[in-house]
């Protein structure tokens, strides 16, 4: 698959990452481009949200001003009030009337079963991923993806160390749609290329399984916990897109997800994409739609492929 580029390929997109390398876990900024809309779709039945009813297309506010992407479960949703905090020094917010308020909606994954459990992203690493902000974006075990893991159908033990992707697509008439996501799923992760298992939970032999396959022999769920999974990412581009449409991509995004995780979406995920849309390329929300489920199949290639294997936990390049 072709993981070249990466979302802030999009006009205005800028990337921030901080992170905890001891204790493994961090957040990734996406520092959204001027009057930009943003929509958003939960598939995942645990998620860990803020603002995201905001993003609802009946709903009055229109643009965002950066989407937060964190580690730390719950927890980790102090990360955002940091990304406000930084907004609100640079002027950026609703104006009303009395203050500039940052409208950053935002999604978190949990890692607290690596690394050290008791340090979270907060809100001073919140603001540290806003200073770090660039258009050049590392991936791997950075960000929202420093502690995230994959295959756990056999526990943690035999679980499998991913991290942070992004990708993107420009067609010829200028049209730009980027992802970044951070992988974190319960199932294990193929290349939808090759349908070859990049990641998953491990046997006693080494040998990366099929986490279904598992499922169907147990009959039960592995996981005690819902939550203790979750991927998450942003979709960015520059169509000219009203906040409904932007929605309708956050869904359709959500096919890349499908295309690559095996099971998506389940009780024990959290999984949320949202999109971004700011500019005056005129373009189908059907064609954004489905370029967005490419790069987000990138992405998560990418996020996997680019990890480095941690504590016991090796990641792919290692097998």
């Amino acid at each position: 698959m072709n993981a070249m580029g990466s979302i802030a390929d999009v006009p205005g997109i800028r990337v921030g990452h901080a992170e905890n390398k001891e204790a493994l876990t961090g957040c990734t900024v996406v520092l959204a481009g001027e009057g930009m809309v943003c929509g958003v779709d939960v598939r995942g039945s645990a998620p860990g949200t803020r603002e995201t009813d905001l993003l609802a297309p009946v709903n009055a506010v229109e643009e965002v001003h950066a989407v937060v992407l964190s580690g730390g479960s719950a927890f980790g949703l102090q990360a955002a009030t940091g990304a406000m905090d930084y907004l609100e020094e640079q002027g950026k917010g609703l104006e009303t009337g009395y203050a500039h308020v940052p409208i950053v909606p935002s999604a978190i994954l949990y890692d607290l079963s690596v690394g050290d459990a008791s340090v979270r992203p907060d809100r001073e690493m919140g603001y540290r991923a806003c200073q770090a902000a660039d258009v050049h974006v590392p991936v791997g075990n950075v960000g929202a993806g420093c502690g995230a893991t994959v295959g756990k159908a056999l526990g943690m033990d035999r679980a499998m160390k991913a991290g942070l992707g992004t990708a993107s697509v420009r067609l010829p008439d200028g049209l730009i749609v980027g992802a970044i996501v951070a992988v974190n799923a319960y199932g294990h992760v193929v290349d939808p290329a090759t349908g070859k298992i990049l990641a998953g939970p491990r046997g006693e032999d080494g040998t990366i399984l099929d986490s279904v396959q598992l499922m169907r022999r147990s009959g039960k769920e592995q996981n005690a916990f819902p939550g203790m999974n979750t991927t998450i990412g942003v979709v960015a581009t520059n169509a000219k897109l009203s906040k409904t449409r932007a929605t309708k991509v956050a869904q359709m995004a959500h096919d890349g997800l499908a295309r690559t995780t095996f099971p998506a979406h389940t009780m024990l995920d959290g999984d949320t994409l949202f999109a971004l849309a700011g500019g005056e390329i005129q373009a189908s929300v059907d064609l954004v739609g489905a370029l967005a489920a490419n790069v987000v199949a990138e992405a998560i290639v990418q996020g996997v492929t680019s990890a480095t294997g941690v504590k016991g936990l090796p990641a792919a390049g290692d097998l």
